[in-house]
């Protein structure tokens, strides 16, 4: 009966202390949580991924053009999907991971491969079926990328005392979705009706308008292996980012945060809602219901039992991932636009001397796709994309930098 009738609350933090002793020497689980951002910018407590791990990866086929035609929160909801299917099959939400906007990555233990495969494959169903959308999905063993000369190396950031956020070095997993997108280690989308759970999976909240000027997604990656250059380039971009008046992280106060009558969002909730044996047209009725429910609580700040909208709202805000090190700098951040400049002309200057390959996108506001297993408790992640292209447009914007012919 999951998801009728008001979605059955999990409490994911106790499940996970049940499961966490599955992963493989407690490799994750027992990796240091750093809170510092700033140490995870240089070599820092990264630590090698064991060889047996293997990596899930996925990507939305054609994202620009969809996102284009106005479909962002379809394609950030594909992107976060395997994720979220790896979570409540497993139930844990201690995996390294990383979402990307238009896809995303994580890691499991070998023994988990299975697991892994069949999740992807669901994944790629439910895309295909719900969606309209093409997953391209994939599942490459920790050993290949060192074989094929690269490195997995991970470390876990904590924003809040709730949840932690798997940052990356090494260029692995940069190699891995290469290697996805040229056909290689691919998973095949499962059979119709094959779908995943994704129980928790939503994007309730409405997108915001940036308050600097500009919502700037970046991708920042190194020109070919990691060096203490492309590190000290990484920390003056993030200093650049801090200044007081000129940049913020979107999404930064509770007023932000409002549930406005969004049918495209209904309809994707839906979808990753339905039950089997119940008509789809009562579970949309059902899924009315409780976002009209979830609207007045946190539209009016109000409190309901163990529920206080009011520190809901301040623990996603500090629960949101719009940073990362995911193989380089990822980041969605409100500035201005003469910073975006600033950025750019440092960023141009850095490709040039070949220390740096980047993309940007500029856009007016951001967007928020969320898991949320229960809302009475704190341990909810909130993935933060650009409205208007995101992670999706800056990365076309590098790949189109990279195919341009050289002058």
């Amino acid at each position: 009966m999951r998801g009728f009738l008001f979605a059955r609350a999990r409490d994911m933090s106790g499940i996970t202390k049940i499961r966490e002793a599955r992963l493989t020497n407690r490799f994750y689980i027992d990796l240091p949580v750093t809170t510092d951002f700033t140490q995870l910018l240089g070599d820092g407590p990264y630590q090698p991924m064991p060889d047996d791990w293997v990596i899930g990866l996925t990507d939305v086929v054609n994202s620009t053009a969809a996102i284009a035609a106005g479909r962002y929160k379809a394609v950030n909801m594909a992107g976060a999907a395997s994720v979220v299917a790896m979570m409540n099959v497993l139930e844990t939400m201690t995996i390294p991971f990383a979402f990307g906007g238009d896809g995303a990555s994580f890691a499991v233990e070998g023994d988990q491969a299975g697991l892994a495969r069949e999740g992807l494959a669901r994944t790629g169903a439910i895309v295909r079926d719900e969606f309209g959308l093409e997953l391209r999905t994939a599942l490459v063993p920790v050993k290949d990328i060192r074989a094929a000369g690269h490195d997995v190396r991970v470390a876990r950031f904590g924003p809040s005392a709730h949840v932690s956020y798997a940052m990356f070095r090494g260029g692995g997993l940069n190699w891995a979705s290469e290697a996805m997108k040229a056909g290689q280690f691919a998973i095949e989308a499962g059979e119709e009706g094959q779908h995943p759970d994704l129980h928790g999976l939503s994007c309730r909240f409405n997108s915001v308008a940036a308050r600097h000027g500009v919502i700037l997604s970046a991708i920042l990656l190194p020109s070919r292996d990691e060096t203490p250059e492309f590190d000290a380039l990484v920390q003056e971009i993030f200093e650049l980012t801090g200044k007081a008046g000129e940049a913020g992280r979107p999404f930064a106060n509770r007023d932000d945060l409002t549930i406005g009558k969004d049918q495209d969002g209904l309809r994707l909730e839906v979808s990753t809602s339905l039950v089997l044996g119940y008509p789809r047209g009562l579970i949309r009725f059902e899924r009315k219901i409780f976002r009209a429910l979830t609207a007045f609580l946190l539209n009016g700040n109000r409190k309901v039992g163990r529920f206080d909208a009011g520190h809901y709202k301040t623990q996603v805000i500090a629960n949101s991932d719009y940073r990362k090190m995911d193989d380089g700098l990822r980041m969605t951040i409100d500035c201005t636009p003469a910073l975006a400049d600033r950025i750019e002309q440092r960023l141009e200057a850095a490709q040039q001397a070949g220390i740096a390959r980047f993309g940007l996108h500029r856009q007016s506001g951001a967007v928020m796709t969320c898991f949320v297993p229960s809302a009475a408790n704190d341990t909810h992640i909130h993935f933060v994309d650009g409205a208007s292209g995101g992670y999706a447009a800056a990365a076309a914007a590098l790949k189109a930098k990279e195919n341009a012919p050289s002058r």
